[in-house]
């Protein structure tokens, strides 16, 4: 699973382009997405319909799964004048290592397909935090080979809360997707 994650800046070097994984305090996450946007910088939020209570009634609402996180596309330069001069409050989710705290760093391809599973609405997914990805066990890599999630890997395992073995789609020790049932005959064992 380390090739998921990459617990380092990527080859030291100011000028490659990578998704960061990071931390907009305060549900701010929406408003750093829109000055990202204002100075065309890609970043991604995981959103889902969540059923809200506003003054005594339940109301279904697009929303961020996860308060405060966003991720963002762009190389380690420009992220650092981002947050210099015109987003102050955008922190980088850390992860400690041999006593230094490093930027969470997500892979091009891993990022990918983790937003195009995402953002399929019409299939019932499931988002995993952090703390719910630890009570996972262990699965087979597979491919999903057609249907609306075709090309997509991920992880086939046994999920808590669902009767039959699903395919999680895993930003390792960030947050995870878990997709509808998969018919076994459009999965694809990788080695």
């Amino acid at each position: 699973m380390s090739e998921l994650l990459s617990n380092r800046w990527p080859d030291n070097s100011d000028n490659d382009l990578c998704w960061f994984a990071m931390n907009a305090p305060f549900r701010r996450e929406l408003d750093a997405q829109k000055l990202l946007d204002e100075m065309s910088i890609e970043s991604f939020i995981p959103m889902a319909y969540k059923v809200i209570m506003r003054k005594g009634k339940k109301k279904r609402e697009w929303c961020p799964v996860v308060s405060n996180l966003i991720f963002v596309h762009a190389t380690r330069k420009c992220i650092q004048e981002v947050k210099t001069y015109r987003i102050p409050f955008l922190q980088y989710l850390t992860k400690s290592d041999e006593g230094r705290s490093l930027p969470l760093v997500v892979p091009n391809n891993q990022m990918e397909q983790f937003m195009r599973a995402s953002q399929i609405k019409n299939e019932k997914i499931v988002y995993l935090t952090a703390h719910e990805l630890d009570r996972l066990g262990t699965g087979v890599r597979v491919r999903i080979l057609g249907g609306p999630f075709d090309g997509i890997e991920g992880v086939f395992q046994r999920v808590q809360g669902c009767r039959s073995k699903r395919v999680v789609v895993v930003l390792q020790g960030i947050l995870a997707i878990v997709l509808s049932e998969i018919c076994l005959d459009l999965l694809e064992v990788l080695e």
